[in-house]
């Protein structure tokens, strides 16, 4: 066996195995969200929730709930229905950069940019 390849089967097994707690930790999340109420993960931007989390909280957990299924739904295919690699690596790659774009987008709207200089409040003085 070439060298090449024990590395593209080496990578392909490290995404397989990746999607398991990629699967857990997000719907873990989501269920955080909206079972639980607990907001503290919702747009976090540098460790720091937007002004109203709870406004944030449908999106996130909704971005969350969906990734999570759908990486269930990738393992299972996998293990269960025998997707060839071409099918299950395409639907886990878009999975995770639609997680990670969706999850930009969000903190980014939550924490709106703020241009010019910045007023002074009553704490700051």
């Amino acid at each position: 066996m070439h060298y090449s390849s024990y590395v593209s089967l080496a990578l392909t097994w490290v995404l397989f195995l990746a999607l398991f707690p990629l699967t857990f930790f997000w719907l873990r999340r989501a269920w955080r969200i909206f079972i639980k109420n607990d907001y503290s993960e919702v747009a976090l931007k540098r460790g720091e929730q937007p002004a109203n989390p709870k406004k944030w909280a449908p999106f996130t957990g909704t971005v969350n709930l969906v990734a999570g299924l759908f990486t269930l739904w990738t393992a299972f295919g996998v293990i269960a229905l025998g997707y060839p690699y071409d099918k299950w690596s395409a639907m886990a790659g878009i999975t995770i950069w639609g997680k990670i774009f969706a999850d930009f987008i969000l903190r980014q709207q939550a924490h709106p940019m703020v241009f010019g200089k910045k007023k002074k409040t009553a704490a700051a003085e």
